[in-house]
């Protein structure tokens, strides 16, 4: 095998990438409904050359603290198990990420002990809208939470995507609320 067909074989392969989570959690109805040149997994420790970031700062203001900092979070959340399941959309023939999101498990007193799945960061690449990614990246994501017995998946967006968040099966309900902490100069993430 040349070493062209080495490197196209390894980015079609989630099992050959260093994962935040087992591939299996993805539901494979969603995996089949993507197109053939996409390939939905999760989010893997060598995905910032791969373009996260990039994807991400479609959605708001992303800070590159440079790769070093970016595989320390990696880590940092993949050691809490079973709570952050971030997973991606690859392009196969460019190896670029075109599309992101997350949920991470809130573990509650209510309920009976319950949890609730937090969707976050939902973002495709302009190039790539229009293909249905961002209603597979939900469908991920809510099977991903549902699969660990959250009672509840609930997400925050602006008014503008209330419908396309409503054909994904979500309802409105209640208002959210914030209080941002003052901006601090040279402050970098606690891990």
């Amino acid at each position: 095998m040349s070493i062209i067909n080495t490197v196209s074989a390894t980015r079609a392969d989630p099992a050959s990438l260093d994962l935040m989570f087992p591939q299996d959690l993805i539901s494979s109805e969603v995996s089949a409904q993507l197109p053939s040149d996409l390939q939905i997994r999760p989010l893997a420790s060598t995905d910032y050359k791969r373009g996260h970031l990039d994807v991400l700062s479609g959605l708001s203001i992303v800070n590159d603290l440079g790769e070093v900092a970016w595989v320390n979070q990696f880590h940092a959340m993949r050691a809490t198990p079973c709570a952050y399941f971030s997973i991606v959309i690859v392009d196969k023939a460019s190896d670029k990420i075109v599309g992101v999101g997350t949920v991470f498990i809130e573990r509650k007193f209510l309920r009976g002990l319950g949890s609730v799945g937090h969707v976050e960061d939902i973002a495709v690449d302009k190039n790539y809208q229009g293909k249905k990614l961002g209603l597979r990246i939900i469908q991920a994501l809510t099977h991903i939470s549902e699969s660990n017995g959250c009672y509840k998946t609930i997400l925050n967006c602006n008014d503008a995507n209330i419908p396309f968040y409503e054909k994904c099966g979500y309802v409105k309900k209640e208002n959210e609320m914030a209080k941002y902490a003052p901006a601090r100069v040279n402050d970098t993430p606690k891990l």
